[in-house]
């Protein structure tokens, strides 16, 4: 099915949604400023994020960046120290750019149209339509994972929710039954269905506002829905972390490669699968005195892969440090002004835990 069903009760079903939505949503910063660059903001941090994670993020980056410009225009590392912890970081990367040319091209108006604003880096079809529909109060569907699953049991359809064509084909749904008074609140009605009712595992149907429309209830068969095919599973690397000081007690920090996994940020040194971690540290950091495995331990999941990091420690006297220019020995106390990924935040943590810094 590429079309909703003749029968199927388009005005009830915008009604009972609008109506549970506005007596239940939730009160979130973002909803109190609907702007183009608010609701902008907050799209780009809950890509793979949760709303709870989020709040505080969105509170604090608005306080920094409270308009268009102060972002287009900040140094790269304000703005990744204001995004440490979120992970992603090429979001916040692209959303500044993607800023900076509606500053210079576009006068600092966001784009009110789907081709537009789609060729501004890092929005991609659901960021699109969410900014359209809820800022400018356009009928442009915004299709997540929430939208999908709640669609996909209500007109219940079975194609597989990873392929592109699918996505499509809710979008296509969706442009017949958004509400054309208020899409904005229509879409986020999905999304907070989707979130607090129309969970992935556990629907809850007994309470559910949309339940009587709902095609995959009516045949029992909502838990079965959405169909998706399992990801493959990431690769496993084994990674040595360095936590060397030297005489000063200073820390040796290094900065990643302004490209790639991790791009730009800070980190203590590390290497890659060595069969001698010592050996391997010394090659490339320099020669190392007291060095020792501690208990220090952290997994880290990427999309693609896990990081399964052993925290070591060692002096490594600045003479005999291989420096490089992305390396830099830092007092304790000025650690804080660097950006961490959230790997190496807890094995800074577990260091000061112990005592070693």
């Amino acid at each position: 099915m590429t079309k909703v069903e003749k029968n199927f009760k388009t005005v009830q079903f915008q009604t009972d949604l609008l109506n549970w939505y506005r007596e239940n949503k939730r009160d979130l910063p973002w909803r109190k400023q609907a702007t183009p660059y608010h609701v902008w903001v907050s799209e780009i941090m809950l890509q793979q994020t949760r709303v709870d994670t989020v709040i505080p993020y969105y509170e604090q980056f608005m306080r920094l960046f409270p308009n268009m410009e102060h972002l287009a225009y900040a140094k790269e590392e304000a703005i990744l120290k204001a995004w440490e912890g979120l992970g992603y970081y090429s979001r916040v990367r692209n959303l500044q750019v993607a800023v900076r040319e509606v500053v210079e091209q576009y006068g600092g108006v966001v784009p009110r149209t789907r081709k537009e604003i789609s060729t501004l880096k890092g929005i991609g079809p659901y960021t699109a339509g969410a900014i359209l529909s809820i800022a400018y109060g356009q009928r442009e569907p915004a299709v997540d994972g929430n939208v999908m699953r709640v669609l996909s049991r209500i007109l219940h359809i079975s194609d597989d929710i990873r392929k592109a064509a699918t996505r499509k084909k809710f979008e296509e749904c969706l442009y017949e039954l958004i509400d054309p008074d208020d899409p904005g609140s229509f879409n986020q009605g999905l999304m907070e269905l989707g979130a607090l009712i129309c969970t992935p595992t556990s629907p809850s149907c007994g309470v559910c506002p949309v339940q009587s429309h709902c095609q995959a209830f009516a045949v029992g068969i909502q838990t079965s829905l959405p169909v998706k095919t399992k990801k493959k599973k990431p690769k496993k690397v084994a990674i040595a972390s360095f936590l060397l000081q030297d005489e000063d007690g200073h820390v040796l920090i290094e900065k990643r490669p302004d490209q790639g996994l991790l791009a730009g940020l800070w980190q203590l040194p590390l290497v890659e699968s060595a069969s001698d971690v010592k050996a391997a540290c010394v090659e490339r950091y320099g020669e190392v005195i007291a060095f020792e495995k501690t208990a220090g331990y952290v997994k880290h999941v990427f999309t693609h892969l896990v990081w399964e990091i052993d925290l070591y420690k060692g002096m490594l006297r600045k003479q005999d440090a291989h420096m490089q220019e992305s390396h830099r020995f830092v007092p304790v106390a000025d650690l804080e002004q660097y950006t961490f990924p959230v790997s190496q935040q807890k094995l800074l943590s577990y260091a000061f835990e112990e005592g070693w810094l």
